[in-house]
């Protein structure tokens, strides 16, 4: 009954999860969906951007407090290790879902790509963002960092698979975050940029960029040399020129 009740959850917990994803694209992107990243009644400037700055510091919060070792070490006193990480999608499925829900627009523009040949190639460079962020995931077991792999473990009697991985497939062979490459050109790959799309962007690169800190400590303290080695010969988010064939290891994202 426990390895039903654990599938069951971790699937439901998948399935918000994708569709919260697909709404962020879209409400990137500014298509299909009712409330995109620029629609809506603009506010005070000040206001807005206090309100969105505080939504995105709840998922910043959320996502980098659960995903530290140490947290995860007392959290699964109380979670069940075949649901924690589904849990810990869940949470953050519900801040980004917050973020969708409560964000305010501020349409104002920054600039703006008349050329309709210029403008689709920069639409085609957001698209392909989104192409390398989700390829990227299936490089490193999307099920696994999405945790229907642990969900299902019991249920079907599929061996533990362990968390610290330490492989190089593909796109990790060249740049160390591939997966947060994809996020930085969907987010910032705009023909029009308005005053809130560029603080969601801007906000959002920074907590990349912190979040990968914190997660390469993790990765050094973990690998020791062998995460040293791959982080020295291969670039964090650009390819280094002269590297990337060599290093034959990765941390696990």
């Amino acid at each position: 009954m426990r390895g039903a009740l654990a599938a069951l959850y971790s699937a439901a917990v998948y399935i918000f999860f994708l569709a919260t994803f697909v709404y962020l694209i879209l409400f990137v992107e500014g298509i299909v969906v009712p409330k995109s990243i620029d629609t809506g009644t603009p506010g005070d400037l000040w206001l807005s951007l206090a309100i969105n700055a505080g939504l995105l510091g709840v998922f910043a919060v959320q996502h980098s407090v659960m995903a530290r070792p140490a947290f995860k070490k007392v959290w699964t006193r109380i979670v069940p290790k075949e649901i924690e990480r589904s849990t810990y999608v869940l949470f953050a499925s519900l801040a980004l879902a917050l973020i969708l829900w409560q964000w305010r627009p501020l349409p104002q523009t920054v600039w703006s790509v008349e050329d309709p040949i210029a403008a689709g190639a920069i639409t085609a460079v957001s698209w392909s963002g989104w192409a390398l962020l989700l390829a990227s995931t299936f490089l490193i077991s999307h099920f696994h960092l999405f945790g229907l792999s642990q969900g299902f473990q019991r249920m079907l009697g599929l061996k533990e698979v362990e968390d610290h991985q330490f492989v190089t497939p593909l796109f990790y062979r060249w740049i160390r975050h591939p997966l947060y490459a994809g996020f930085i050109l969907a987010f910032w790959a705009a023909p029009t940029m308005s005053v809130g799309h560029l603080f969601f962007a801007v906000a959002t690169t920074g907590y990349i960029l912190i979040g990968i800190w914190l997660e390469e400590r993790d990765l050094v303290a973990y690998f020791g040399d062998r995460y040293r080695q791959y982080r020295a010969t291969v670039g964090m988010l650009f390819p280094k020129l002269g590297s990337g064939r060599s290093s034959q290891n990765a941390g696990p994202k």
